[in-house]
């Protein structure tokens, strides 16, 4: 029985794991979309839903809560900037959009971007 599975592991150790999610959410508030696989686009989209929400309401509790996630302030800022566009919506902020294969390996393919 596989207990306490949701998470994908991606081959990675959890501080490895903690670090790759990091810099995928970093990139997608620096480029406003990345392309990446559908599986890191799926683990990817709660945990920047949950820091645009962080960035909506821009308390110096949620700023530095962004920084530690984000790794500087510049990202942070931008992050909150654009989470201005999106105060009206209660969640949903962000769309994955499936594209081909790659050609190197054939994996699912897909974009993440802000809605």
């Amino acid at each position: 029985m596989r207990h306490h599975d949701k998470n994908k592991k991606f081959g990675r150790e959890r501080g490895q794991r903690r670090a790759f999610m990091k810099s995928l959410a970093r990139n997608l508030v620096v480029r406003g979309r990345i392309r990446t696989t559908v599986a890191r686009a799926k683990a990817l989209r709660p945990m920047a839903e949950k820091l645009l929400t962080k960035a909506k309401s821009p308390s110096l509790v949620n700023r530095r809560a962004l920084i530690a996630v984000l790794g500087d302030a510049q990202t942070a800022q931008k992050l909150i900037k654009t989470a201005e566009n999106y105060s009206g919506r209660s969640g949903g902020c962000l769309r994955v959009v499936k594209m081909g294969p790659r050609a190197g390996d054939a994996a699912p393919m897909a974009i993440i971007e802000f809605v």
